[in-house]
């Protein structure tokens, strides 16, 4: 039981039972403790019931759907983790996720040794009570700066020219700090599952913004290069406004 608390009290909310009691023993073994719900109202009673300290949220259920409980959830002053299971695919359906105060989005279907790795990462760049990375307007890292909302970059406050895909990459890189990201997971987020691309198109928007920020890959101060694994944003990141 001590095991259990230690790594953390898990929300599943999902309303397909098959999900929940599949998916509930799994993140036991794995060592959490776990509180299931099958629709939106009932989550937002055990929020406050049981205080989760991260919840898993499926986007498509009936009446009350998970956006619009993550929502309520935000609006309420509640900064919890929370990561949404969704099936949509596409860049902009992800972007809205994160817009509305979303931690991280899983698309289903996925390998649940999957979701225990994103749980994980996102309970390890978390504080109790400080909203996340992935609700703030402005993301910084020393003299690195990235607008979120007008897409603009700067860096030691001159702004600098990056193409769409470079900033996406960034701003993706940045709000998984210290979490290796594969160039297939990078593809997914920004590109969608099903655009016909390679994984090397990645390559070449990293490679764009070492060239814009001065980063040398031999000797990083943002992004690492992990041979076999992916990239990782290693410089500390702060949500500004």
């Amino acid at each position: 039981m001590e095991d259990k608390k230690r790594a953390g009290r898990i929300l599943l909310v999902d309303d397909e039972s098959a999900i929940t009691m599949n998916l509930a023993p799994f993140l036991e073994r794995a060592g959490f403790a776990v509180t299931t719900a099958a629709d939106g109202e009932t989550a937002l009673q055990l929020v406050q019931a049981v205080q989760p300290d991260l919840t898993v949220l499926d986007v498509l259920m009936p009446q009350l759907d998970g956006r619009e409980v993550l929502r309520r959830i935000r609006q309420s002053g509640n900064w919890m983790p929370v990561i949404l299971l969704t099936q949509v695919g596409s860049p902009a359906e992800r972007a809205v996720a994160l817009d509305e105060g979303a931690d991280d989005y899983l698309n289903k279907p996925f390998e649940p040794y999957e979701l225990v790795a994103r749980i994980k990462a996102v309970l390890r760049r978390s504080l109790p009570g400080v909203p996340s990375l992935a609700g703030a307007c402005r993301l910084c890292s020393g003299s690195l700066v990235l607008d979120r909302q007008s897409r603009r970059v700067f860096l030691a406050d001159h702004e600098v020219a990056l193409s769409t895909k470079a900033v996406s990459i960034l701003e993706y890189l940045m709000l998984h700090p210290d979490e290796v990201l594969s160039r297939e997971r990078m593809l997914d987020a920004v590109w969608g599952w099903d655009y016909p691309t390679a994984t090397r198109t990645v390559d070449t928007r990293i490679a764009e913004l070492r060239r814009t920020l001065s980063d040398n890959a031999e000797s990083p101060r943002c992004i690492e290069t992990l041979i076999g694994q992916g990239y990782r944003f290693i410089g500390k990141v702060e949500a500004g406004r």
